[in-house]
C-alpha cells in the first residue's frame, strides 16, 4: 500500500539530510601520508543454515577461508545472511571434521536442526510480529519458533565468529544481508563491538561454552530497527532499543510504532524513506564502522511505489547524500553465477502492479548487472556526479544446486573466493587485519573485482605531468606501477592517485596513466580441463577453461559535472524494462540486442563515457611483459581542461565472440548461456576427453576434460528459425560462468583547477 509520499517529499526529505551530512568520502588524498597495506581478497554477502544456506557457518568459513583444503581460500571473510527470521541452527556442525573444543560436533544435530531442537523453543526471545490488532504473542510459546535474526547475531553467530577468528587466526566478522525496506536486498554491517583486540591474546576454553569478548548488538539493534522482514516489536527482546534518528521525525512520523520504537512502513516511498533512516542512523552512530551496499540491485526489477523490489538511480543517490560514508557502492556483479540464470537475474522475474517485469537489464551481461556493465550508464551517472560510489562483487553462496555442497561443479552457486573475489586495500601497517581495517579499505574505493581468477594483482595509477621541473616520463610513472603490482600494494607520491583517490590538477597538465596487471599462470580454480568452448568459436586452439589469459584491458573515460539536485528532472530516472531494454524474443533474429542508451532518461547516463583506450598482446601497441607474469601499459592523456575519471576493466574475450562480445568487446546479455531457456542457446560444448566425472563427482582437487552432463540441451522454439545447436549440450551453468571472465576497477579521478570539483572524494 503506497502511503502517499510524493516525488517533492521525498526530495525535501533527502535534501535535508544532504544539509545534516557532509559529503565526503572515506580517508586518504592522494597526497597524503599512507600507512603501508596491500591487496586482500574477501567477500561479505554468503548464507548458512541460519538463513536460506545449506551448510553451517563452519563449513562456510573453511570453504572460504582454507588455502589447503579448498585453495581459493580468502585474506577476509564476513558472514552475512538474510535478516528477518529463520529456524535452523547453523552453529551447529555437519560432522567431526569441523568439530572444535568449544563447539563440538553433537551426535544426531547438524545444521539443519531447528532452534527448537537445540536450544529449546523457550530460549527463543522477540513476539509474533507488528501486525495491526495483533497482542505481543512470544514467540517462545510456539513448538517450533523462528528465531529474528537480531538474536541469532547476537547471542549464537556472533559468539561462534569470534571463537573461529580466534582459534583459526583468521579476519572474520558478522554482517546481514538486509531485506530492504522498499527494495530487495543489501550487503551491509555495524562493525562496533566486534573483534576487540584483547582477543588477540584470549585463552580458549578446552570445552564448551565460549563467552564472547566482544559483541554484535549494534549490528542486532540495525536489524531489529530497519529490515523489512524483522517485524518484532519486543526492543530487542527488552534490551530497550530505540530506533531514533536525530533530526528525523521518529515518533512523530505517521509509521512509527512506540510499541516497538520504529518505523514500520516497508513498502514503496515511505519504504524508501525509512531505509534513509537507516543509513542516517549508521552515519549518526557508527560512521567508521558501517557500510551499507545494494546487493544484486538489479535483479528485482525497477522501483515499485507499491511494493518492495528495485533500485533505480535516485535511491542510490539518496542513500549517498544521507550518509556517504556508509553508502558508498553497489553489488553489480552479484553472485549465483553458476545458475540457470546467471546472477539469478531472469526475463519477467517479478509481477509489479499485476506486470511481469524483467529484472533491470533483463540478464546479466559477462556476469555483471547493467548498472556497472553499460558503459555511459548507472554506474558512469553516478561517477560522472563526483561521487564515492564503487564497484564491488559477492559469491552469494547458498549451496551447489544439483549437487553436494562438497562436489566442484554447479548449477547454483560458487564458494566465496571459488569464481568472484574483491580485492581490497587494507592499510594495516605491521598490525593484523581487522575489521576496521577492511571496512575503511572498502570505503576507500582503492578495490578491484575479479571472476575466475583472470588477474590477481593490480596497479592502477596517475600522475600529473607539466613541462620543466614537473615533467614526468611514461616510463617513471610506469616504474611506479611496476614496483606497486609487484610489492601487490598501491603508491604513495605526491601528484599522483589510485584507485578511489583525486587527482588534483591545473588545466593543461598532461596525466600520465600507468597500469601494470598480473594474468597467473597456471590453473585457477575451475574443475574443467577442456579448452573453452566460447573461445572455440573464433580460435583454433584455445585455452583451457582452468586456464584463462587475459585478452584485452580497456580504459574507460567520462566527465564529472557536478552532483544532481534532490527533486531536479535530472535526479531520477528509471531503466527501460521488458522489450524497451532488451530483446528477449526467441523466434527473432534480433535476439539479445539492446536498445541503448538512447532510450535511457538523462538522470540515469552519462553519454560523456567511453573506452578510450584498449590494451592487449599486439606487438608494439598493446602491452609489454614484466617478470612475475606482469603486463605493464602507459599512456598519456593530454593538457586536461576538464574533471574527469578513469576506470578499466577487462575480460579473458576478444571482441566479436559470438553470443559474448560485440565488435567493440563490450559483454552481451548472457540470454543466450542461461539455461532456462534451452531455446536461447547457443554455443555448443562437446568436449570428450579421457578423464570423465566418476559416479562420486568431482571433490575438490579432481577435475575433467569432458563437458559435463548437468549442462542444458539446447532445443529449437515453437516457432520462428531453427536454432543450429538444437540437441547439443550448450555451454550454460558453471561452465558458461567460467568461459567468461570479467575485472573491473575502481575509478581514478582528476579534478582540474576550475572546473568541477570532484566533491565525494576527499
Amino acid at each position: 500500500m503506497n502511503p502517499g509520499f510524493s516525488k517533492s517529499q521525498i526530495a525535501l526529505a533527502v535534501a535535508a539530510a544532504l544539509s545534516a551530512t557532509t559529503m565526503s568520502a572515506a580517508p586518504g588524498t592522494a597526497n597524503a601520508a599512507k600507512t603501508p597495506g596491500t591487496y586482500v581478497s574477501g567477500d561479505f554477502h554468503n548464507h548458512t543454515t541460519c538463513s536460506d544456506g545449506s551448510i553451517s557457518m563452519q563449513k562456510l568459513v573453511k570453504k572460504a577461508t582454507d588455502k589447503n583444503d579448498t585453495p581459493w581460500g580468502l585474506d577476509w571473510f564476513v558472514q552475512s545472511g538474510h535478516g528477518g527470521n529463520g529456524n535452523r541452527n547453523c552453529t551447529l556442525v555437519e560432522d567431526t571434521t569441523l568439530a572444535t573444543p568449544a563447539y563440538p560436533f553433537v551426535m544426531g544435530q547438524g545444521p539443519n536442526t531447528t532452534w527448537a531442537d537445540s536450544i529449546g523453543a523457550a530460549n527463543v526471545k522477540g513476539n509474533l510480529g507488528l501486525t495491526s490488532g495483533t497482542p505481543n504473542i512470544p514467540l517462545s510459546s510456539q513448538a517450533n519458533p523462528n528465531m529474528w535474526r537480531w538474536q541469532s547475531v547476537q547471542e549464537y553467530q556472533y559468539p561462534l565468529i569470534e571463537y573461529q577468528a580466534a582459534y583459526l587466526n583468521k579476519p572474520l566478522f558478522i554482517g546481514v544481508e538486509s531485506v530492504v525496506a522498499g527494495h530487495e536486498h543489501a550487503s551491509m554491517s555495524v562493525i562496533t563491538g566486534q573483534m576487540p583486540a584483547s582477543l588477540d591474546s584470549v585463552s580458549l576454553p578446552s570445552a564448551p561454552p565460549y563467552t564472547p569478548l566482544g559483541n554484535a548488538t549494534a549490528l542486532s539493534q540495525w536489524e531489529y530497527c530497519f529490515d523489512r522482514a524483522d517485524t518484532d516489536n519486543s526492543r530487542g527482546g527488552g534490551q530497550g532499543w530505540n530506533c531514533s534518528v536525530t533530526g528525523s521525525l521518529n515518533a512523530d512520523d505517521p509509521n512509527w510504532n512506540s510499541t516497538a520504537a520504529k518505523l514500520t512502513h516497508n513498502n514503496g516511498n515511505a519504504g524508501h524513506l525509512k531505509t534513509v533512516e537507516a543509513v542516517k542512523w549508521m552515519a549518526e552512530n557508527h560512521p567508521d564502522g558501517s557500510y551499507y551496499v545494494p546487493a544484486h540491485l538489479e535483479r528485482a526489477g525497477p522501483f515499485n511505489p507499491d511494493g518492495a523490489n528495485g533500485f533505480n538511480i535516485e535511491h542510490l543517490r539518496d542513500f549517498n547524500n544521507a550518509a556517504p560514508r556508509v553508502a558508498f557502492g553497489m553489488e553489480t556483479q552479484p553472485g549465483h553465477g553458476a545458475s540457470s540464470n546467471r546472477g539469478e537475474y531472469q526475463i519477467k522475474r517479478n509481477t509489479i502492479g499485476g506486470v511481469p517485469t524483467d529484472s533491470i537489464g533483463g540478464t546479466t551481461y559477462g556476469g555483471t548487472g547493467v548498472y556497472g556493465a553499460q558503459v555511459g550508464g548507472v554506474w558512469d551517472a553516478l561517477l560522472g556526479e563526483g561521487r564515492n560510489w564503487w564497484f564491488f562483487a559477492s559469491s552469494d553462496w547458498h549451496n551447489r544446486g544439483s549437487f553436494d555442497p562438497d562436489d566442484r561443479r554447479s548449477t547454483q552457486d560458487f564458494y566465496p573466493g571459488e569464481y568472484q573475489r574483491d580485492y581490497v586495500m587494507v592499510r594495516n601497517g605491521s598490525d593484523k587485519l581487522r575489521p576496521q581495517s577492511i571496512v575503511n579499505g572498502l570505503r576507500s574505493g582503492n578495490s578491484f573485482a575479479v571472476s575466475g581468477q583472470l588477474i590477481d594483482r593490480l596497479a592502477f595509477i596517475a600522475c600529473a605531468s607539466y613541462p620543466g621541473p614537473a615533467f614526468r616520463s611514461n616510463a617513471a610513472v610506469e616504474a611506479l606501477a611496476v614496483a606497486a603490482a609487484t610489492n601487490d600494494t598501491d603508491i604513495d607520491k605526491s601528484g599522483c592517485a589510485t584507485m578511489g583517490e583525486k587527482l588534483v590538477v591545473r588545466s593543461g597538465a598532461d596525466i600520465v596513466v600507468s597500469i601494470v596487471a598480473r594474468d597467473p599462470s597456471g590453473t585457477n580454480y575451475s574443475p574443467y580441463t577442456f579448452n573453452n568452448p566460447s573461445l572455440a568459436q573464433v580460435m583454433a586452439n584455445p585455452p583451457a577453461l582452468n586456464m584463462p589469459e587475459l585478452d584485452h584491458i580497456d580504459v574507460i573515460r567520462g566527465l564529472v559535472t557536478g552532483y544532481k539536485t534532490p527533486g531536479a528532472s535530472d535526479y531520477s530516472g528509471q531503466w527501460p524494462t521488458n522489450s524497451a531494454w532488451l530483446n528477449s524474443d526467441s523466434t527473432s533474429l534480433n535476439l539479445g540486442q539492446t536498445a541503448g542508451l538512447t532510450a535511457v532518461p538523462t538522470a540515469a547516463k552519462n553519454t560523456s563515457a567511453a573506452v578510450i583506450k584498449t590494451f592487449d598482446a599486439t606487438p608494439g601497441t598493446g602491452w609489454t611483459s614484466a617478470p612475475g607474469d606482469l603486463l605493464k601499459m602507459t599512456f598519456r592523456i593530454p593538457a586536461v581542461s576538464a574533471s574527469q575519471y578513469v576506470r578499466l576493466r577487462g575480460t579473458n574475450l576478444p571482441p566479436s565472440v559470438p553470443f559474448e562480445t560485440d565488435a567493440d568487446g563490450n559483454p552481451l546479455a548472457d540470454i543466450f548461456t542461461n539455461a532456462s531457456v534451452p531455446a536461447n542457446l547457443r554455443i555448443p560444448c562437446t568436449a570428450i576427453g579421457t578423464h570423465p566425472i566418476p559416479p562420486t563427482g568431482l571433490p575438490t582437487g579432481a577435475t575433467t576434460d569432458t563437458c559435463p552432463a548437468h549442462l542444458a540441451t539446447a532445443t529449437n522454439a515453437a516457432s520462428g528459425p531453427a536454432n543450429p545447436i538444437a540437441g547439443q549440450k550448450a555451454v550454460s551453468y558453471d561452465v558458461a560462468a567460467w568461459a567468461d571472465l570479467w575485472f573491473y576497477s575502481n575509478p581514478i579521478y582528476i579534478q582540474v583547477t576550475g572546473s568541477t570539483i570532484v566533491a565525494g572524494v576527499n
